[in-house]
């Protein structure tokens, strides 16, 4: 069933709320995407996003799903292609590096809610103007950080951001006590020597200290 941008914005700002930080998965061994979910949304970070950069993206997806508690995404959506594997995979939102009418066209039409990236005042009014108003800040650290993002919400106060992109337990703060921001993508909350070594208990605990951060 298809879906507006508002409608959307709307259901990835739900996602979004749900924990100060939303994982971003790098998983190359299928056998691990069920533990890993199961640890995170243990540890209360319930949204996940796998990234589509390996070949065992999709079935991640596809296994994380059936976690129960977890909403499970797909991230680096670019094309339209990419939209409709994630879609079948079983991905409950998308979330894209920067956005194109052909990808948004494509989003909206399978009716998965996206959190299209943007770098910039001009990305985000053009966004705002489709009628997206929860965006992702991508890159965020190479973008400026927390002082570039605190500038464009001045000027741009109804649109809300997930910072990704160098976020880390140093930095998440900044990022978090801004008024526009949400939620930030994070990596550091399942390293790969960790998921590597199927230590699922180290997860589940920076799972846990990153679902404490304030916002």
């Amino acid at each position: 069933m298809a879906i507006t941008p508002q409608d959307a914005s709307t259901r990835a700002r739900e996602i979004c709320q749900l924990a100060p930080i939303v994982p971003v998965l790098v998983v190359h061994d299928v056998a691990h995407a069920r533990p890993l979910a199961e640890a995170l949304v243990a540890g209360g970070l319930p949204a996940l996003e796998v990234t589509l950069r390996t070949p065992a993206a999709l079935d991640v997806v596809a296994e994380m799903a059936k976690v129960k508690g977890g909403v499970v995404g797909a991230g680096t959506l670019i094309t339209p292609e990419d939209v409709t594997r994630a879609v079948a995979a079983g991905a409950q939102f998308g979330v894209s590096p920067g956005a194109t009418d052909t990808l948004l066209d494509a989003a909206e039409a399978a009716g998965l809610p996206m959190l299209p990236g943007a770098a910039t005042a001009s990305e985000a009014m053009r966004l705002l103007d489709r009628g997206y108003d929860m965006l992702k800040f991508f890159p965020a650290e190479a973008s400026g950080g927390a002082p570039a993002l605190k500038a464009i919400g001045a000027p741009l106060p109804q649109i809300s951001f997930c910072p990704t992109g160098g976020v880390s337990p140093d930095n998440a703060d900044s990022y978090l006590s801004l008024p526009n921001v949400v939620c930030a993508g994070g990596s550091w909350v399942a390293p790969a020597k960790l998921v590597e070594a199927g230590d699922w208990d180290a997860i589940r605990d920076l799972a846990r200290a990153a679902s404490q951060l304030p916002r």
